[in-house]
């Protein structure tokens, strides 16, 4: 017994004619007939009496039928599930990113990815970058976006994209007025930053410490957003990633380039022991297209 066969029998039944049957499956009648005498082999039972030169089904036809009809609607939602698929409408992903694109901009990217998309069901949470490593590592997510320098790219650790960090101020601050920052305009600043156990926060010390130049720790939070949030309410300036800059919805605070550049990469991470799906990737590369649009070109930096 064929999937043909009963697609014939169903379009049999359905028409009431071998000819409209045959119209219906785009075959010839010759092929259509061939079909139900086929099936009828296959069932053992007559499943059509000819009666003055029309077809009726017989009692056990009407019965197949039921069940054949029940049978081939799950194959027509197998099929346009399998067609959803194909072309990225339907799937399930777990993410998880840094809180510097967790907080605003995944989420509002992730909107525009899923309004093409019915179909998709996507979960974004944020975790500390070496989190992110290890729920990669152990398949714990599809797709991890992490604060992560990357040597050499692979099959599983790619760059998102790499940006500068920006100087946040106060609009009414000294220095909001500046078109460049560098560490000695900061010196005495009252200044706020990551806690010392982020990598960046290392490199951010490094540098002043490299100028020689002190600054006064008022605050201390790992989330970018919180940062922002209390420059802005004019306790201290601080440095954060352009992401979080250009995603800032707050109107008193001025953000401006700070030199020499301080370096902060993005990177994709997937789990390594299997082939990204074909919806992560086009959500990764969405991501990406979306990143590049919203930040300014001074910003971005090459790999």
């Amino acid at each position: 017994m064929r999937l043909r066969q009963l697609e014939a029998f169903r379009a049999l039944m359905i028409c009431q004619t071998v000819t409209r049957a045959a119209e219906m499956l785009s075959i010839s009648q010759p092929a259509a007939s061939r079909l139900i005498a086929d099936l009828e082999d296959s069932v053992g039972f007559m499943l059509f009496e000819r009666v003055r030169g029309r077809l009726n089904p017989t009692p056990e036809a009407q019965t197949l039928f039921e069940e054949v009809q029940q049978s081939l609607i799950g194959v027509e939602r197998i099929a346009r599930s399998a067609n959803e698929i194909r072309h990225l409408q339907r799937g399930v992903l777990q993410v998880v990113a840094a809180p510097a694109l967790a907080l605003s901009f995944l989420p509002r990217v992730t909107a525009q990815f899923m309004q093409q998309r019915p179909q998709t069901e996507i979960t974004v949470m944020s975790y500390a970058s070496q989190d992110i490593v290890d729920m990669a590592v152990g398949q714990r997510c599809d797709v991890g976006f992490a604060i992560l320098d990357i040597d050499t790219p692979s099959a599983h650790a790619e760059p998102l994209v790499a940006t500068r960090m920006v100087c946040a101020v106060p609009v009414a601050h000294r220095l909001a007025a500046n078109s460049v920052i560098v560490p000695t305009d900061l010196k005495g600043e009252q200044f706020a930053s990551f806690p010392r156990l982020i990598e960046s926060r290392l490199h951010i010390d490094g540098l002043f410490a490299a100028h020689g130049v002190r600054r006064v720790m008022r605050f201390e939070t790992q989330v970018s957003q919180g940062l922002c949030s209390f420059v802005e309410a004019g306790e201290a300036v601080a440095l954060v990633d352009a992401i979080t800059a250009a995603e800032y919805q707050g109107q008193g605070i001025r953000f401006i380039p700070f030199e020499p550049v301080l370096r902060l990469a993005f990177t994709v991470l997937v789990p390594a022991q299997k082939r990204p799906a074909l919806l992560t990737k086009s959500y990764v590369q969405h991501v990406r297209a979306c990143a590049l649009a919203r930040l300014n070109p001074r910003d971005l930096l090459k790999e």
